[in-house]
């Protein structure tokens, strides 16, 4: 019998790096310039994408002969421009997983971010010890639908069930639920409020493989 969680998944932007200005930043200055002004109710709307949804929702607010499309691609490009100089780690992050890298705990990166985003961050945070990442085009339904958690976890072979999700967006806790893990939520915007199988805290800096080990007996029960 095991004594912690099969794996641990974290979700990218808002919970392993601080990429949330940079997008509030990239659809600011997109919006711009049809002469939108983007506000923090908007970006709230958007978190945790899908890409297609934000495209979808920008286009709505515009009178424009572009197309959802054009607004998604448009906002990958710019992002792609801003986290090519890197975003900062999340405080407690890098800890975090070295903490489960030292515990032998294997760890995934996966996100609701294309792939070309996901490869940015990656390459600026070299010290990071994900085994491997899952971007929404490694997916057919990307959050908030759970394929991409049952698909890491498939890909681990272990049982959703048994796993750790961190999120922070309520499309990303919404997929983790779906899922059928167990889930750590640090929201930073949009409130999230606490369930069964789902914890709310305030920073990574408050979680260890050590009082992790202690959560894991409680979730058992649950």
């Amino acid at each position: 019998m095991t004594n912690f969680y099969s794996a641990v998944f974290f979700d990218m932007d808002g919970l392993f790096v601080d990429s949330e200005p940079l997008w509030l930043n990239a659809e600011t200055e997109l919006m711009a310039n049809f002469g939108y002004q983007w506000t923090q109710d908007d970006q709230n709307y958007c978190l945790g994408g899908p890409l297609s949804k934000v495209g979808q929702y920008m286009f709505d607010k515009v009178k424009t002969d572009k197309s959802a499309q054009y607004f998604t691609d448009s906002v990958i490009s710019l992002m792609t421009r801003k986290l090519s100089t890197g975003a900062p780690v999340m405080p407690g992050a890098l800890e975090l997983l070295d903490d489960f890298k030292q515990n032998k705990i294997p760890t995934a990166l996966v996100s609701a971010s294309p792939r070309v985003l996901v490869d940015a961050v990656l390459q600026s945070v070299p010290q990071h010890s994900f085994s491997f990442s899952l971007s929404a085009d490694d997916v057919v339904n990307p959050k908030p639908n759970p394929e991409a958690y049952l698909m890491a976890a498939e890909k681990f072979g272990v049982q959703i069930q048994d796993c750790l999700i961190l999120e922070d967006s309520p499309n990303g806790v919404k997929a983790a639920i779906a899922s059928g893990a167990h889930t750590i939520a640090v929201p930073h915007f949009v409130e999230i409020l606490p369930k069964d199988r789902l914890r709310v805290i305030q920073s990574l800096r408050e979680l260890s493989y050590y009082n992790l080990q202690i959560s894991y007996e409680q979730d058992r029960l649950v």
